[in-house]
């Protein structure tokens, strides 16, 4: 399987055209200019190679796989294992985004070693371009091995899901001018640490715009308002494919569980009105000129199955 793989990935390779393909400099340079940066999650082929179509400049495999993709009630139980498996498959649909993997629950807060060991997995397995965790000055120490073993760190605060039960629940963060110089205080340490980026989820717009002044590297949202470097969400809400619940600073722009619910509605009332399959639209025949001995053996087996019918 992993053979399998390499040789997809080689392939996507070729049909690279690496001067689309933004890095970080191009996200710094990108900050300076503001010029904003767009952000998307995927978690698998189709998805990724309809964002990078759409000219989407990172891709984020987010631990949001397990409430969007495996339906769990939270991203607590996703496993590196499962993160990995998904990165491969957006990697191979789009070799030509800037792709980031998000470390799940347990993947790092456990110790430094553990955190660059499972950093490298994104880069080393699924060819990611960049790691994000989530914490503040906790995860400093963590921040700082991964980047000294070469590999692009992206920080997350704010709203942390894989935190939530000490944050009182999936609130908004940063509400009260306390929070709010604790999130500055994250945020610069984060950036002390190394870290190439960091992404501000669920705060108020006035800190967004303070932290990203204050920060040299670039700082994206995902519900942090309209003047940080770029914006982040996720994809099964973007097109309103997850039913659970949609944040408040969702954009919704289309309804693809509305069409796929549909289009299943139609089919079961196709096949229980017998609408589907039409021959010859839908069908394969007999070649010509096999017909009449397909006749002739229909016939046999059909009195054969009389016969041992009659017999009981």
């Amino acid at each position: 399987q992993r053979t399998v793989f390499l040789k997809s990935l080689e392939g996507a390779r070729r049909k690279m055209d690496r001067s689309s393909k933004k890095m970080m400099p191009d996200f710094f340079r990108m900050k300076a200019e503001k010029q904003p940066v767009t952000w998307i999650t995927a978690y698998d082929y189709w998805t990724a190679k309809f964002a990078q179509d759409a000219g989407m400049d990172m891709i984020l495999v987010g631990d949001s796989l397990g409430m969007c993709v495996y339906g769990y009630e939270s991203t607590i139980p996703v496993t590196m294992d499962q993160c990995i498996v998904h990165s491969e498959c957006v990697r191979r649909a789009a070799p030509n985004c800037f792709i980031v993997g998000d470390m799940p629950f347990m993947s790092y807060q456990i110790s430094v070693e553990d955190a660059v060991r499972n950093a490298g997995r994104f880069i080393k397995e699924a060819f990611c371009d960049a790691i994000k965790l989530e914490g503040g000055k906790r995860v400093c120490p963590q921040i700082r091995a991964i980047v000294d073993a070469g590999i692009v760190c992206i920080g997350h605060i704010g709203l942390t899901p894989q935190s939530s039960g000490q944050l009182g629940g999936n609130k908004a963060q940063g509400r009260t001018v306390d929070n709010a110089r604790a999130l500055v205080e994250d945020a610069l340490a984060i950036q002390e640490a190394g870290a190439h980026m960091l992404l501000l989820e669920a705060i108020p717009p006035e800190v967004g715009q303070l932290i990203t002044s204050l920060l040299r590297i670039p700082v994206l949202g995902i519900g942090a308002g309209p003047f940080t470097d770029g914006q982040l969400l996720i994809s099964s809400d973007v097109i309103g494919q997850f039913k659970m619940f949609t944040p408040k600073f969702v954009k919704k722009y289309a309804d693809v569980s509305g069409v796929i619910t549909q289009a299943f509605r139609e089919y079961v009332d196709d096949v229980h009105n017998r609408r589907f399959p039409v021959d010859p639209e839908h069908c394969y025949h007999i070649l010509r000129a096999e017909q009449a001995k397909f006749e002739e053996y229909a016939r046999e087996m059909t009195e054969q199955h009389q016969g041992a019918a009659a017999a009981e």
